[in-house]
């Protein structure tokens, strides 16, 4: 049995990173931004998104413009809705055919995790059999947003949980104020629980 486990965090606290460390240690992970990413470049989601939003939202290249689209989703609680309504359905698709794939993998892993940025405010926790939220100090967390050159990051921390919420609905928790090691370490203990 693969322990299925969803990966959290606020903005700038480090959840890719943590991803990333998780990989490292052997498990096998996916990232919901990075289906997200595919998705935008599938012709049907452009299609959509041109259609709902114009040729403003579309790139010199021909690729969905994620800024212009982030610009417009946060605009108004009716876009954001649209666009969650159109993009979760998919990702909730894309993670289901990777969780049966772990599963039927010739050497299983124990755990396998999905990095959710809004697994909560989404109320998606009941779909995991475990959770992580990935916390750090605000100054950490707003420097790191900045030199990502975070789209609307007001707009984002804004419709996410305070990270001291999602620590306290998560089952595990891990600091992420250090370094990488120190952040693998804290990622090998919580690995160590969900596989006893």
């Amino acid at each position: 049995m693969v322990a299925f486990v969803g990966l959290t965090g606020g903005v700038g606290a480090g959840k890719s990173t943590a991803l990333d460390a998780l990989e490292r240690l052997g498990v096998p992970t996916l990232s919901a931004d990075a289906v997200v990413h595919e998705l935008y470049r599938s012709a049907e989601l452009h299609d959509e998104i041109r259609a709902r939003w114009g040729g403003e939202v579309i790139a010199a290249d021909g690729t969905v413009d994620r800024a212009a689209v982030a610009r417009r989703a946060f605009a108004s609680e009716d876009e954001r809705r649209w666009l969650e309504g159109t993009l979760w359905p998919r990702v909730g698709e894309r993670v289901a055919a990777w969780r049966e794939e772990v599963a039927r993998s010739e050497v299983p892993s124990s755990v396998a995790v999905v990095e959710v940025p809004l697994l909560f405010e989404a109320g998606l926790q009941d779909a995991y059999d475990a959770t992580i939220a990935v916390v750090a100090d605000e100054e950490t967390r707003a420097r790191r947003a900045g030199e990502r050159g975070h789209e609307a990051v007001d707009e984002r921390v804004a419709r996410q949980l305070p990270q001291d919420e999602k620590a306290r609905r998560a089952t595990h928790v891990v600091t992420n104020d250090g370094t990488v090691d120190d952040l693998r370490r804290e990622l090998s203990a919580v690995l160590e629980k969900l596989r006893g």
